[in-house]
């Protein structure tokens, strides 16, 4: 990749894939025979291409004349990783120069992810199971924990689930991370299934603004969702771990907005959210803040569309392919502040420094 800022002003495809393919080849050292015909850049085109299309690694190996055979791109990538080595590799690569686009403070969004699975589950490894959804509880599952400036999505880390893994654990190890990355975080948004006791107090330990919906649970919650108008409560809820419980205590912004054009008490519909941030005052701030969340979705979604296609139940592969998918997000948006909005920057070179916002 050149040094210097596109003269048309754009990030080509080659480009993007390029950057990306030299990164992995120079952070994820693969061993190969020395016999072998393929090296590890043939391997990591191959696996950064059929990403880039939606395709399956044997569909562009057939289509691709220079590609190596499919079967020796499928046998590495079965058998050169591990799941604890790519998740570690995998996030590494993920955080790598993003210190440099994430100057200011950043708004954070952990959200689970949900793949059905459909077929036999005797044999297969890593499933994760759940709540029923689109007519199955297996699942491939990921957990996900991005960055979000100027409305542009960062995804820091990504994790498997496995059946045993709870959202406070995914928490706890979200929030490490950004501890060790010493990020200005603004607050940190949830969705619902975070929305527990042990979740709020890994908030508060960690000294984080938050804002999640509520889930109706309980006689008290309930009853307050059923009457009244927008109004700011305390609430609580008992946690136990290991013999021992405590309460954790948190605010609860109810919103009441007008549904079905009825303005009466039957056409009310009550939302809570469970927020505790300098930049909410109102059960209309909780309301209006919350959505940013959302923006999560856009990004699962667009990696739905950026990553290969593929019917092997091997959770490594299917990680691997998530990564990949992931990285190329990151790498697009970093190529494009990097190389095509340095005009913003005033002209200061990448690695200069970082500077931090107070401003909320």
């Amino acid at each position: 990749m050149s040094n210097t800022k596109q003269a048309d002003g754009e990030i080509h495809e080659d480009q993007l894939l390029n950057f990306l393919v030299n990164a992995l080849d120079e952070e994820v050292a693969l061993t190969l025979a020395e016999n072998s015909e393929i090296g590890a850049e043939d391997i990591y085109e191959v696996l950064v291409g059929a990403c880039a299309d939606g395709t399956s690694v044997s569909t562009l190996c057939e289509k691709s004349e220079d590609a190596p055979h499919e079967n020796s791109v499928l046998y590495h990538l079965r058998t050169k990783f591990d799941l604890e080595t790519l998740e570690q590799v995998g996030n590494a690569l993920l955080q790598k120069n993003l210190l440099d686009v994430l100057l200011q403070q950043v708004e954070v969004v952990s959200d689970l992810h949900l793949r059905p699975y459909y077929g036999d589950e005797d044999g297969t490894d890593g499933l994760y199971h759940s709540q029923a959804k689109r007519g199955t509880t297996a699942f491939h599952a990921y957990a996900t924990l991005y960055a979000r400036v100027k409305n542009k999505r960062y995804t820091l880390a990504v994790r498997r689930l496995e059946d045993g893994d709870t959202a406070s654990s995914v928490l706890a190890e979200f929030l490490g991370i950004l501890d060790d990355l010493d990020l200005e975080v603004k607050a940190v948004f949830l969705d619902r299934e975070f929305y527990d006791s042990k979740c709020l107090t890994l908030l508060q330990a960690h000294n984080h603004a938050y804002v999640m919906p509520i889930v109706r649970w309980g006689q008290t919650i309930k009853q307050e969702l059923s009457e009244g108008w927008s109004r700011v409560i305390q609430h609580d809820m008992t946690a136990k771990l290991d013999g021992h419980s405590w309460t954790v205590e948190f605010p609860v912004y109810i919103d009441c907005t007008y549904q079905n054009g009825r303005y009466d008490e039957q056409g009310v519909a009550r939302h809570g959210y469970a927020a505790d941030a300098p930049f909410i005052d109102s059960p209309r701030d909780a309301r209006y803040h919350y959505p940013k969340r959302f923006g999560i979705e856009a990004s699962y979604r667009l990696s739905e569309q950026s990553i290969a296609t593929t019917s092997t139940q091997n959770p490594v592969v299917r990680l691997l392919y998530v990564v990949v998918s992931l990285l190329l997000q990151n790498v697009w948006r970093y190529l494009h502040w990097e190389y095509v909005a340095t005009p913003r920057r005033g002209g200061v070179a990448s690695g200069s420094g970082r500077s931090r916002s107070s401003s909320t």
